[in-house]
């Protein structure tokens, strides 16, 4: 088994797959603690272990991707603790089998290094990849399997805190599809806007991008929000939570002969 860990703004999701079967056994979430030490993630990583009856013994290694160097140490400090083992960082002198064809490669974040690692992988191309975190960001592969860039969108709850941080009347509210489109109270209006506008946001985003490249592609969505915005698209996306999971087991057994045992 690999443990497979993916560091965001909002939240850190760890996974555990079955490297033979390339089934995963679990995936969770907890919240970035910018505040938490190497041992206390460890424990939180033990933890969710413990609920999943999986011995730390029984993992043969690990892989990090993280786009928060802030909290990056203290995340693979403390999976590194409790496996007992060096764990893999998404970053340069990784083998990843992706053509990069960016202007600065090296900025290229690792969580869409990753997903195009697990989307090339599971979709073939030419692909586009939305991820919907505390930031939406939009990746294109085009038909040459080249990683060509893409765009960065504030993502949903961004945007909506945004809203409410500057509108002193607009209250806070859950993020969920409201029962109808147009929509007669604050609260459901809000709503609307929040998720069939992100929705209408994708779906333009992803013609204007069939248009220059001059023609379609397959379109992949993963991220927190991506259950909840993408089916209110008009264009066909398919919606996989497991993305960047798949994508980290990809790396590791590319590069697992780095890591010292």
């Amino acid at each position: 088994m690999i443990l497979a860990i993916d560091v965001g703004n909002t939240n850190i999701v760890f996974g555990c797959m079955d490297e033979k079967t390339k089934k995963t056994i679990f995936e969770e979430r907890i919240h970035t603690d910018f505040q938490k030490t190497s041992v206390e993630y460890a424990i939180s990583i033990k933890t969710i272990m413990d609920i999943h009856n999986i011995n730390p013994e029984d993992i043969e290694g690990g892989i990090l991707s993280s786009s928060v160097p802030p909290v990056t140490r203290q995340v693979k400090n403390g999976a590194e603790i409790l496996l007992k083992k060096s764990v893999l960082e998404v970053g340069p002198g990784l083998k990843t089998g992706v053509d990069i064809k960016i202007d600065d490669p090296a900025s290229l974040g690792p969580d869409l290094l990753v997903g195009a690692v697990a989307g090339i992988a599971e979709y073939g191309t030419p692909l586009i990849i939305v991820d919907m975190g505390t930031a939406t960001t939009i990746s294109v592969i085009n038909d040459q399997k080249r990683f060509m860039g893409g765009m960065i969108i504030p993502g949903v709850k961004v945007s909506l805190n945004g809203l409410t941080n500057h509108a002193a009347h607009l209250p806070e509210i859950a993020i969920k599809l409201p029962n109808k489109l147009i929509n007669g109270t604050t609260v459901g209006a809000m709503q609307s806007g929040s998720i069939y506008g992100h929705a209408a946001c994708i779906d333009g985003m992803v013609e204007r991008i069939w248009e220059d490249l001059g023609y379609k592609t397959t379109v992949v969505a993963t991220g927190g929000f991506a259950t909840t915005v993408i089916p209110c698209c008009k264009n066909k996306i398919a919606v996989d939570n497991q993305l960047l999971i798949k994508g980290l087991l990809a790396l590791y057994e590319k590069n697992k002969v780095q890591q010292k045992k």
